[in-house]
């Protein structure tokens, strides 16, 4: 035990060096960088610049870093704790945002500088930022709309910390604002834009501003091209300032409109310097693209950041203690405030990256943006945009073309390309009686196109048979099949086909701009043509307005029975020869009110007429209720039972997805189709996915195998134009619903091949010429088209039997229940008659009979000899003494 105190007592010197001693034993003073980049990029930068400032100090730099994941803020802290203990005496702060956060609390509480290099949305009192305050970004974006002279745009942001940017641009307007529509893009979270994006789409706005992170409005701008408002017609004002770091080679010939804002010229001495120590530590090669740089904003303010610490450590003595972060210590950092505030008392002018560095308060001043535009030759400064100062566009003319040299020149290669043969209409095999070789033996859309861009660019090409894998990157496993897999390994130079353009892919190979957009939607067979129901003569009407007819019915009926109780006009003299009668009878009967009610709604009328106001009141306002109700019937009734309505078991994705009716449905094995259920986050496509995994029988190996299969049971996922292109030859297949999402065709290259920009002009003028329209025009709707004629229904056509049943099978019913009655209350009027008469009832019976039988005779005597009731001892009554079928009592028996 003793020995071991022995060895710690001994070490200890050794082990904490005290303050501004290096390894060397020489003094210094220690900065510290809590970084979450992956890259290694920021550690890079800040180490290059500690080395660069290192040759114009006294007293040198050492920096420490430490790796955290990204907002990790528990490890972080620890992280923190960790350099405090070691003496430094600032701290650089990761990316995360949040994580920074908590990271500047603690930093605040021992006195430690803290610096991080992201935008804050309130000027903080304890941290350093170099980044520019929000109101600035504002200012610029303001002073740019207002040379564009936009009376309305959209204001697209990723999340709500950056309406203050929103907030600062409104206030600068003041009263005479533009007309502003706000749209959040990042709605759930998921990294997916595309639902605003169409939304975008669909508007009539095409100007849009931009704010969001940088990773954010990268993606963004590669949706938005997905979607299809990547062209001339849309202009997009970018408030990020790393829009140089993007991959913007896709949208350089699409013509549409991008400008931005950024902090400094990629050609600077001190960038290219960074650059080159970069290329030196990561083996890393910095883009071509004139304009593009692959240096962030964060690196290059990290840079800047190591100046302004070394500047201050030549004016101010600083001597960084060690620290314990525990809060039971409350040990902080000797002039670390000090220190802190001094920082913000300098005024750099040279040897940074992002210009002139001074402060007002908390908040940075005094900086300049160039404000840079995307051209066919990469990201041109058209301006500077400094505050206080009027901005205006200073456009240069457009550097001209470069020359083709023996080097980048296309005329006398020959490159091979690979197409998926059969697979109509890309390419297919030429149906010839003659035995043909090469290329001759291929045609089809793809082929076309490749033939086009040839004589265009002047390159031979050689087709191969690539079959219908179409490959895929395992990211685990960094294996390619397919067309990837030859291409990545140099078997083929290009590949075209219906090859979607997806993230996946372009890992391992680059693609050219899009010759083709579509998305993905479902075939299925044609809708057939609904059977006549028997009872369609009650279309016209819903269940619902049926059911308040009858109502309507019933209460009218019974409004006019109490009416014509409550009138005194209603009750009348039965027997109009005695003046004075003992009695008076209401015509309104319940029964002659429902008659009366039954005559006016079928427009026939009836023997009753109201005599009274209130009677007649109701009776004039059921008239006219009756005449609009038919009419509005008779109006459709004509088209209801001519149209037939086609109806099919699926009408939606929706409907697919819940397998309505049983129909089952796949998509091709593998491709891009597939992979966009197999990695959507759409609770609708994972449940698809799901189904599709399970019933691997219902994947087909090709596209042409899944048409095959489509019948009434069975549906197939696939891209739209090929869905249209089988459509219009195979009559029982049609396209349901719409397209799930949008994408594109392109022709596959290997990756950062030097020939791309030749092959996206070319493209680009094959697409203004109106080739590829024609192109598609000519495999898509005149080879092989046709069989579908456009025969139109004229919409005359004759009523058959079965659009008709009903109204016949209402006659025979009513005629039936008709002589049902007739005959029940026959039989009791007999019954009744026999038993007043006190004679056997088949007597009566038979006796009736005779008498309805008799057709020739329209009279019956009611007294007669041979009548069999002339023996009964009742006989002397009256015939009408008794009830008939319209009367309710019956006379008591003597």
């Amino acid at each position: 035990m003793h020995f071991w105190l022995i060895c710690i007592i001994f070490l200890w010197p050794n082990e904490v060096r005290g303050y501004g001693a290096n390894s060397y034993g020489e003094q210094s003073i220690r900065i510290g960088l809590i970084t979450d980049d992956p890259t290694d990029r920021v550690q890079q930068t800040f180490e290059h610049a500690i080395s660069v400032v290192n040759s114009d100090l006294s007293i040198p730099l050492v920096g420490e870093t430490e790796k955290v994941a990204y907002g990790n803020s528990v490890q972080a802290f620890s992280q923190l704790c960790s350099l405090m203990q070691n003496g430094v005496g600032a701290v650089f702060g990761p990316a995360a945002k949040h994580t920074a956060a908590h990271l500047l609390n603690a930093c605040d509480s021992k006195d430690i500088p803290f610096i991080y290099p992201h935008l804050s949305w309130s000027p903080q009192t304890d941290g350093f930022n170099l980044h520019p305050h929000p109101e600035d970004i504002s200012h610029a974006l303001y002073d740019i709309i207002q040379q564009f002279e936009w009376s309305r745009f959209i204001f697209c942001y990723e999340s709500s910390e950056y309406l203050t940017i929103l907030d600062h641009l409104v206030t600068l307007y003041g009263t005479k604002s533009p007309v502003i529509k706000v749209m959040r893009y990042d709605l759930n979270l998921n990294g997916n834009y595309k639902s605003v994006l169409r939304r975008i789409r669909k508007s009539e706005d095409s100007r849009i501003v931009v704010v969001g992170s940088t990773e954010g409005v990268a993606e963004l701008l590669r949706q938005a091209q997905q979607v299809g408002i990547m062209n001339e017609d849309y202009t997009y004002l970018v408030g990020n300032l790393d829009l140089h770091t993007y991959e913007l080679e896709e949208y350089k010939y699409s013509e549409v409109n991008i400008t931005g804002i950024r902090m400094f010229d990629p050609d600077k001495k001190e960038v290219r310097d960074l650059i080159d120590a970069l290329n030196h530590e990561l083996g890393e090669i910095a883009p071509l693209d004139f304009g593009s740089s692959p240096i962030t904003l964060q690196m290059a303010l990290t840079y800047d950041a190591v100046r302004v610490i070394a500047e201050t450590t030549n004016n101010l003595p600083y001597q960084p203690q060690q620290l314990n972060c525990s809060e039971r210590h409350d040990n902080v950092q000797r002039d670390g405030s000090t220190f802190r505030n001094y920082m913000r008392t300098m005024e750099i002018l040279e040897k940074t990256i992002t210009g002139r560095i001074y402060f007002q308060g908390n908040v940075r001043k005094g900086f300049s943006f160039d404000v840079t535009e995307l051209q066919p030759a990469g990201l041109v400064k058209v301006g500077t945009w400094e505050e206080g100062k009027k901005f205006e566009f200073q456009r240069t003319p457009q550097k001209p073309q470069v020359i083709d040299s023996e080097e980048n020149s296309l005329v006398n290669k020959t490159f091979r390309v690979l197409i998926a043969v059969p697979n109509k209409p890309y390419a297919s095999l030429v149906e010839s009686i003659n035995t043909l070789v090469g290329n001759n033996q291929f045609e089809g859309y793809g082929v076309d196109l490749i033939k086009e861009l040839a004589e265009k660019l002047g390159f031979d090409f050689t087709f191969r048979n690539g079959g219908n894998d179409y490959g895929s990157f395992n990211k685990t496993t960094n294996l390619t099949t397919g067309y990837l897999k030859e291409i990545v390994e140099g078997h083929a130079d290009l590949a075209i086909s219906d090859l979607t353009i997806t993230s996946e892919r372009e890992e391992v190979i680059d693609f050219s701009i899009p010759f083709m957009n579509l998305g993905i939607a479902i075939l299925y067979i044609t809708p057939k043509k609904a059977e006549p129901k028997i009872f369609s003569f009650m279309d016209p009407f819903s269940s619902e307005v049926w059911l308040y007819l009858g109502i309507a019915y019933l209460g009218v009926s019974l409004c006019l029975f109490v009416l014509g109780r409550l009138s005194p006009a209603e009750w009348d003299n039965p027997y109009p020869c005695i003046e004075e009668p003992d009695e008076l009878e209401n015509q309104f009967t319940i029964n002659n009110s429902l008659w009366f009610a039954t005559g006016a709604l079928l427009q026939q009328g009836s023997e009753i007429a109201p005599k009274a106001l209130s009677t007649r009141t109701i009776s004039a306002i059921w008239w006219f209720f009756t005449l609009i109700m038919v009419s509005s019937y008779t109006a459709n009734l004509a088209a209801f039972l001519t149209i037939e309505n086609p109806t099919s078991s699926i009408n939606s994705v929706e409907d697919l997805a819940d397998n309505v009716d049983d129909v089952q449905y796949g998509a091709k094995r593998s491709g891009s189709t597939r992979n966009f259920f197999l990695t959507s986050e759409d609770p609708i496509y994972m449940k698809m996915n799901e189904y599709m995994t399970k019933n691997a029988k219902n994947l087909p190996e090709s596209n042409q195998d899944g048409v095959d299969m489509v019948d009434e049971k069975y549906a197939f996922l696939m891209e739209s134009t090929s869905i249209e292109y089988h459509t219009v030859r195979q009559c029982n297949l049609k396209k349901i619903g719409d397209a799930l999402d949008e994408k594109g065709y392109g022709i596959a290259m290997p990756k950062n091949w030097p020939y791309r920009d030749k092959f996206n002009n070319a493209l680009l003028e094959l697409q203004e010429q109106g080739v590829l329209a024609r192109l598609k025009n000519k495999w898509w709707n005149e080879i092989g088209a046709g069989v579908c004629g456009a025969k139109k229904d004229d919409g005359n056509r004759e009523l058959r039997m079965e659009n008709l049943s009903g109204i016949y099978a209402v006659l025979v019913v009513g005629s039936c229940l008709a002589f049902v009655l007739s005959f029940v209350y026959w039989c009791l009027f007999v019954y009744r008659k026999a038993k007043f008469y006190e004679v056997p009832f088949c007597d009566a019976l038979s006796e009736e009979f005779k008498i309805v039988i008799s057709f020739s005779e329209n009279e019956r005597a009611l007294k007669s000899a041979q009548s069999v009731y002339s023996h009964s001892r009742n006989s002397s009554q009256s015939i009408e003494s008794l009830e008939t079928d319209s009367e309710n009592n019956v006379p008591d028996d003597d």
